[in-house]
Formats: structure tokens, sequence, C-alpha cells
């Protein structure tokens, strides 16, 4: 018996929306309310108490949520390190390596919601948490963590090189690195806006400097007064280990300065301010509306960080609640 294209095209609607986002529905704001009531306030004291005497720990812990949902999604497998099974770690990943941190803070956090509620939280949503609690207690939007991930068995650093937006990376590039994921355009501009606070060392940019694209010359992108500012922080042969402001006017602020700063040629990476100076780009509106209205930009991170959550998390008897974030259990 044949059925009608109507017919067969709900059937595929509905058999796509069963299969494509299976675990996003059973991720839960109350998902310890029983189990580990006070977890959130448990990771907000611990990200407190390391930003006084760490500044930068905030972003690191936000760009850690980001590299870990973008390879094999939310699943805590950038935290694993060498060893059992895991002979190739995603912290060695190019994108990662001597520059993605915040693991202590990670396992201090663990080892507290330990001794409260043992076996309970995975490694994700403490990641997850941990983010969310970075930007608000950076001054930046709140917004209610949904919770119930386990951790991954398994590390991919080749997916970390192949997944993770570089700073050199076109529009184009990093628009399909998202795509992949299935975030659009306004997760991509919104999701960009947390270098509104945190640094770069100048290897990440120091060829927009000196030597753009293989010119000989700087970026032509780049606002004259700020290329002499980072010419003189970042020397050819300088230490491309040295670290700088993605936002010069507040750093250790979560606020809309990073898109005014694209708006006037002050981004600080090549992917940042392709987003503005991207011609005919459906990014350059969206910049321009965070950039006069902080609001909108909130209101915008928020959505955008609970979608990115939501990338491939695993849930019920999946994965595993590691007792140790660096390795899986048994290892």
């Amino acid at each position: 018996m044949f059925s009608s294209p109507s017919y067969s095209l709900a059937l595929v609607i509905i058999f796509l929306a069963l299969t494509v986002c299976p675990s996003n529905a059973q991720l839960s704001a109350t998902f310890y309310s029983s189990t580990c009531p006070n977890v959130s306030s448990i990771v907000r004291n611990a990200v407190q108490q390391a930003l006084q005497s760490d500044p930068r720990i905030g972003a690191s812990l936000t760009r850690l949520h980001f590299h870990d949902c973008f390879v094999n999604g939310c699943d805590a497998s950038v935290l694993l390190d060498v060893g059992g099974n895991i002979t190739l770690s995603e912290k060695n990943a190019v994108p990662n390596n001597n520059s993605a941190r915040g693991f202590d803070v990670v396992d201090n956090i663990k080892s507290s919601i330990e001794s409260s509620c043992p076996g309970v939280v995975s490694c994700a949503d403490i990641v997850a948490l941990a983010a969310e609690a970075s930007v608000s207690l950076g001054a930046g939007p709140t917004w209610n963590v949904l919770l119930g991930r386990r951790d991954g068995l398994t590390a991919n650093q080749s997916g970390a090189n192949a997944a993770i937006p570089a700073p050199t990376d076109s529009l184009a590039n990093i628009t399909a690195k998202f795509a992949a994921v299935g975030l659009n355009i306004t997760d991509l501009v919104a999701l960009s806006g947390s270098h509104t606070f945190g640094r770069a060392q100048c290897r990440f940019f120091s060829n927009r400097l000196f030597n753009f694209s293989g010119t000989g010359s700087p970026d032509p992108t780049l606002d004259s007064s700020y290329l002499a500012t980072l010419q003189q922080a970042c020397p050819q042969g300088g230490n491309g280990s040295s670290l700088n402001n993605l936002d010069p006017s507040s750093p250790d602020t979560f606020d809309n300065n990073y898109f005014s700063n694209l708006v006037n040629n002050r981004g600080l990476l090549q992917s940042d301010q392709e987003l503005f100076s991207t011609n005919g780009s459906a990014t350059i509106s969206i910049v321009n509306n965070f950039s006069s209205n902080q609001t909108a930009f909130f209101q915008a991170f928020a959505r955008s960080m609970i979608n990115m959550g939501n990338i491939s998390p695993l849930t019920g008897s999946q994965g595993e609640i590691r007792s140790n974030c660096r390795k899986v259990n048994g290892s």
C-alpha cells in the first residue's frame, strides 16, 4: 500500500523530530532538585573564589564549555587526560594546547560536589554551570542552565582540531562549523560576544599586525591607532604567548563593548572583526544591534548558550558520571 505524499512527509517530520534531538527534552533546569539541590550555589561559590585570585578565569571557564560542546557534544570530553583508553587528549589539540585553562577549578568544584552529593553530578553539567556563573559574576546575563548531561567515555583530538573555529578562520568557515552543530548566524554572533572578557595570546593574531594573508602589510580592517598599540605589545619575533585583552576597554567585565569595538575596527582576532568587516554578511546588522542594545545582546547570548548546551548531550544510561573529571571511571 502506498502513502500519500503529504502523509509520508508528515511521517518524515515526526521521525526527524524524534531522532535529531532525542535527548534535549530530557535536560531540565530542575534535574538535581532532589538529588543535589545546592549544586548551582556550590559551583557559583567556587567560581567566585577563583575569580579573587584570577580575574581571567571566568572567560576561561566559558571558553571551556564552548570547546567541550563543539566536539562530541557537551560531554566533558575536553577534560580528559591521556591515560587508560584515552591515547589522544583534546587538551593537546591545536585550539586547546597551552591555551585552554580552568581545569583545576573544575576539579575543585567536582571535589566540593562529591562531598555534598557523591556520584550524582556530571562533569559536563559542572562545565555548563561554571560558564553561566562566570558570565553572571562578570556582570553579564544569567539563565537557567538545563541539566542532566552525562560524561563521555572518549576524547576526540582530531575532532577538536577540525570543529572548533580558529582565530584565523574566514566567516564562511566559522559559519559552517556552527551550522554543523545546529547553531545559526545569530548564535554565532551572540556567542562570539563572549570575547568581551578574557585574553588572547599574540600568536593568535600577530599575522594581522605585520604580514596579513602573506601581503607583507597589516590587516587593512584594523584601526590604525589600535594597530600601533598591538604592534608594540606584540613585536615581530616577540613572545607569542604574551597576553592581550580581547576587549581593552573593560577586559574583565561581560558587556557589549566587544561589538562597539568591531564597529570601530578594533576587533582583536581576525575571526571577530570579520563579523563586521565581511561585505554583505548577515552578521553586520546583528553586530550593529548588539553594539547599540546591550539588553538585546544579553538576551540573545543567554538563548544561544542554552542552544549550545543542547548539542548532542548524553542522557539516561548513556556515558557515565565520572568520579574524576580527568579520567573515565575504572581507568
